[in-house]
């Protein structure tokens, strides 16, 4: 992996959250001192999901995440929240893309309902 992998994956992501979604909206929300650039959220019809780094991880938070079937089972934190539901990359840990793309699709298909 790269030097700083965690900026390659959220590329990525957000290739893929297009893939499955080309009408979304890429916005930076809640910016702060701690981190100037704020978090990339992803919308269509309502927020899908956030995208955050961290030392260790990336993590993708998709707001009704708790709503959604998941049947390849990526999600893998959160999974205690009331609404969202969360999937946390490690460096060197391979993402289902085509598991992904498929929950993007069923979190704009909940927003669209």
């Amino acid at each position: 992996m790269s030097a700083d992998w965690r900026s390659d994956l959220v590329d990525e992501l957000r290739s893929l959250i297009v893939r499955a979604e080309p009408a979304v909206v890429e916005e930076a929300k809640w910016k702060k001192a701690s981190n100037p650039d704020g978090v990339p959220t992803f919308s269509a019809d309502g927020l899908i999901c956030t995208v955050e780094t961290y030392q260790d991880k990336v993590k993708l938070t998709f707001a009704k995440g708790a709503a959604l079937e998941d049947p390849n089972g990526l999600f893998n934190a959160s999974l205690d929240a009331g609404t969202r539901r969360a999937i946390d990359v490690r460096e060197g840990e391979a993402l289902d893309a085509e598991g992904f793309v498929a929950l993007v699709r069923e979190a704009v298909a909940l927003n669209r309902s």
